[in-house]
């Protein structure tokens, strides 16, 4: 399954458009929280997907009978360009254990080499997982985060939620991640550039929300 954000009518378009313009990229801290909405808003997206239970809640004047998650999923994100749009994630999924992974490719080289240097996860076994990361550019970083989330057990589900997504990452996806998994972009951009970077895409993430990296 591929869900696309901004396929719909709705207010995210305009924290993209934001997130997009190189103008408006200056400011910082508009980029940063404009990552942190649209992660509230796709955790709302998600959740429609989860487990849900039947509760009774006590009011003051009698009960209400809802539907409330079973349980919360575990967080996952890629340092350091995840964290604005994980914690928009957090605001809404404020109980759920969360996993952190450093992770990064090596520029300069013709092929893309994926190094993880820092893996911090909880444990995931038949839980469901929402792996956090703004850009799915070639894939392979969600691969192998995904590989090493899994030796603390395999996940019932994985959420896999990107900013923005290239064709060729999605493609790697589906053939090299064998966990039921779903895709969940706010917008499915057109190819990557033979430097593997999304066109149109937004820029560094990273970079754009804490300054260029040494």
């Amino acid at each position: 399954m591929i869900f696309n954000l901004s396929a719909q009518n709705t207010i995210a378009n305009q924290f993209l458009s934001e997130l997009r313009d190189k103008d408006i990229q200056a400011d910082r801290a508009k980029f940063r929280k404009n990552m942190k909405r649209l992660g509230q808003l796709m955790a709302y997206e998600i959740s429609k997907k989860l487990s849900f239970n039947d509760q009774v809640i006590e009011t003051p004047l009698g009960q209400s009978l809802l539907k409330v998650p079973s349980r919360h999923p575990v967080l996952l994100t890629v340092l350091r360009a995840g964290i604005p749009y994980f914690d928009g994630f957090l605001d809404y999924f404020d109980q759920s254990d969360c996993g952190f992974i450093g992770a990064y490719r090596d520029e300069g080289t013709e092929e893309i080499v994926i190094q993880l240097e820092y893996v911090a996860t909880p444990r995931v076994k038949d839980k469901e997982v929402i792996v956090i990361d703004p850009m799915l550019a070639t894939g392979r970083s969600f691969v192998r985060s995904i590989n090493a989330m899994i030796k603390k057990g395999r996940p019932s589900h994985i959420f896999i939620a990107a900013l923005v997504a290239a064709p060729e990452g999605i493609q790697y996806i589906k053939e090299n991640l064998d966990i039921p998994h779903s895709i969940y972009t706010c917008a499915l951009d057109e190819n990557l550039n033979h430097q593997f970077y999304i066109v149109p895409g937004l820029g560094d993430a990273g970079d754009l929300s804490f300054g260029i990296k040494l």
